[in-house]
């Protein structure tokens, strides 16, 4: 990976928000003991990479930075009730590591954030139970603001999960980092690659 070459061109603040996720979020990562893991992302359309040019979605630069497979299991408009309805079609990939971003259609719809984190928790717990070990991504539960970030970080915790938080927190409403109001552009999806390839590094001991 070449942080440098993520990063040009983009401003000090958002920098130092990259800097956040690489140690904000490196505590107790569950390591993978497998040499070769099996790497699923799954989730709604930050995850499909609804805005990016082809090859440039966040899946595909993590995968071409760190130098390895990852099977894309992201389906636009999903919400957590619907992921959950797709949990069998994952674990089918037999996977070792599961990166996991659901929620935010959840809350473009207004589903009560109970019901959210409920079936989050189901979709962990389903996961886990199939052997695999879980990379769980937030997103902020709103346009304009996040009312999520501490029951992601509370999920987290309870099922000793590995946690990025807020992967679109400087990007929202910056029109160099999106391609319209909810899905980022090419240089939004590299700065979630950026912050996401610490983390799954760890878990996977590159």
């Amino acid at each position: 990976m070449n942080p440098a070459k993520l990063i040009l061109g983009v401003s000090v603040a958002t920098v130092f928000g990259v800097l956040y996720f690489v140690w904000g979020n490196s505590e107790d990562i569950p390591r993978v003991a497998t040499e070769n893991p099996k790497i699923v992302a799954f989730g709604d359309s930050l995850v499909e990479g609804v805005g990016a040019t082809e090859g440039n979605d966040f899946v595909s630069v993590v995968a071409r930075d760190m130098g390895v497979e990852i099977v894309n299991k992201g389906k636009r408009g999903d919400t957590t009730a619907m992921g959950l309805m797709r949990v069998d079609d994952v674990l089918a990939e037999e996977p070792s590591v599961v990166v996991l971003l659901l929620g935010g259609n959840d809350a473009l719809r207004r589903i009560p954030k109970k019901t959210t984190f409920e079936n989050l928790g189901a979709i962990i717990e389903r996961l886990q139970n199939g052997g695999a070990v879980v990379l769980l991504l937030g997103v902020q539960g709103g346009v304009l603001g996040d009312g999520y970030e501490a029951d992601y970080r509370a999920l987290s915790k309870k099922y000793k999960t590995a946690y990025v938080s807020n992967v679109l927190l400087g990007l929202v409403g910056r029109a160099e980092y999106m391609s319209d109001g909810i899905h980022p552009n090419d240089r939004g999806y590299a700065l979630i690659a950026l912050r996401v390839v610490p983390v799954l590094a760890k878990m996977i001991g590159r």
